[in-house]
């Protein structure tokens, strides 16, 4: 949450919040969980921008987009987890891989070793053979294999947490497993998001949640399609965003 919710976002959470409607509809108990990411390198760049801690822009920005989805009507979610008061379950998470051997530390920080889990791939439907590393974020050379992904990041800058490895900063991915594996347990019914999150997001959080607890992470992985503007994806990267 470092920007104002686009009518992108807003489509992916009122699929959702049909879906949910629909379910109770069908007295289906449903435990609905969404959370925030209150921390990562978009959210310390814009408060550097803006001159303000990081974690008061991400609080702004969560306030207003509870405002922004009442005035839409959507049902608030049963709980709003933030990464950072999950801090010490991303440890525990990231302890586990380690200790399991899935999970490497290097001079940078902890990474996950995607050679290390067989099924790596199977819901993006992407081969490991085919994929090129440094497509999206910068090649770590410390890195065992150029496809490994960051479970912690080493960083003395605030904001910063203390870690058995050494002051950092959560990876994304590792975020998402904590918390769901924390409310939802370690095998619940549907999982989901825009479809943009496919990959890399949701593969690694297969990977890194089913390493650690051996065995089938979330039942159903369901994935919202992208409004587009002439062809071209909603995107703040792209600037052609359309706020709520």
């Amino acid at each position: 949450v470092y920007d104002e919710a686009h009518i992108g976002h807003a489509r992916t959470i009122i699929v959702f919040d049909v879906l949910r409607r629909f379910l109770e509809s069908q007295k289906i108990p449903v435990e609905f969980v969404q959370n925030f990411t209150d921390i990562d390198d978009k959210i310390i760049e814009r408060a550097h921008e803006k001159s303000i801690p990081a974690l008061e822009l991400a609080t702004q920005y969560i306030e207003h987009y509870y405002t922004d989805f009442d005035n839409l009507n959507v049902k608030r979610a049963t709980r709003y987890p933030k990464a950072t008061e999950h801090i010490n379950d991303m440890h525990n998470l990231i302890s586990n891989l380690v200790d399991k051997k899935y999970a490497y530390v290097t001079k940078n920080g902890v990474y996950f070793s995607v050679s290390k889990f067989s099924e790596y791939g199977k819901l993006s439907k992407k081969k490991t053979g085919d994929l090129v590393a440094g497509a999206r974020v910068i090649v770590d050379e410390e890195k065992n294999d150029p496809l490994d992904f960051a479970l912690w990041k080493f960083s003395e800058t605030e904001p910063f947490w203390n870690s058995p490895w050494g002051k950092g900063r959560p990876g994304w991915h590792i975020e998402c497993s904590a918390m769901s594996l924390k409310y939802l347990g370690e095998n619940f019914e549907i999982h989901g998001g825009g479809r943009d999150l496919i990959f890399p997001h949701h593969e690694n959080e297969i990977a890194q949640s089913e390493s650690s607890i051996s065995k089938q992470f979330a039942k159903i992985w369901m994935h919202v399609g992208m409004i587009t503007i002439n062809g071209e994806k909603m995107a703040k990267s792209i600037g052609n965003v359309k706020s709520v």
